[in-house]
């Protein structure tokens, strides 16, 4: 038990700049001959200044943005780059997630293959530049668990 409960935060999946915490960055598997993919994560701003996320990497992408899904008022859903970026209000969360707000991987290299990883990084305005391993899901799967880690870290 002591074991458990000394390796806890590392079965999280948690990355931290600054006051910026990144909880369970994570990807859907794509199909062979794919040409994107998205990433998740939520993302804490545990800071009494907002800040921004500006930019994002992935190893498995020539390309990547930070993206918007939104349902219009005809009942259209549009999907939009964010090139101003994504704003993490201070003492605040933000949840990429599908649907919503999420990274956009284009130009794959590679599929994300379920079970894997692949590293990327996240860059604030403030806060810097944090690397990250996006953990691989189904491609069914909603992100409300880690498989990789069995569930661990919330």
């Amino acid at each position: 038990m002591l074991l458990f409960a000394m390796c806890q935060p590392l079965l999280a999946h948690e990355y931290k700049i600054g006051e910026i915490e990144i909880v369970r960055p994570w990807s859907r598997a794509t199909p062979e001959g794919a040409k994107v993919a998205a990433g998740y994560a939520v993302i804490k701003n545990n800071g009494a200044t907002p800040d921004r996320l500006v930019s994002v990497t992935g190893v498995i992408a020539g390309k990547a943005e930070i993206h918007e899904m939104a349902v219009d008022t005809k009942g259209v859903m549009t999907m939009r780059p964010l090139v101003d970026g994504l704003e993490i209000p201070a003492g605040g969360t933000v949840e990429l997630k599908p649907g919503s707000f999420h990274i956009m991987f284009m130009n794959l290299r590679q599929a994300a293959k379920e079970g894997a990883a692949f590293t990327g990084a996240l860059t604030f305005a403030k806060a810097g530049t944090v690397d990250v391993e996006f953990t691989v899901q189904g491609m069914g799967e909603s992100g409300g668990h880690d498989k990789k880690h069995g569930g661990h870290g919330g």
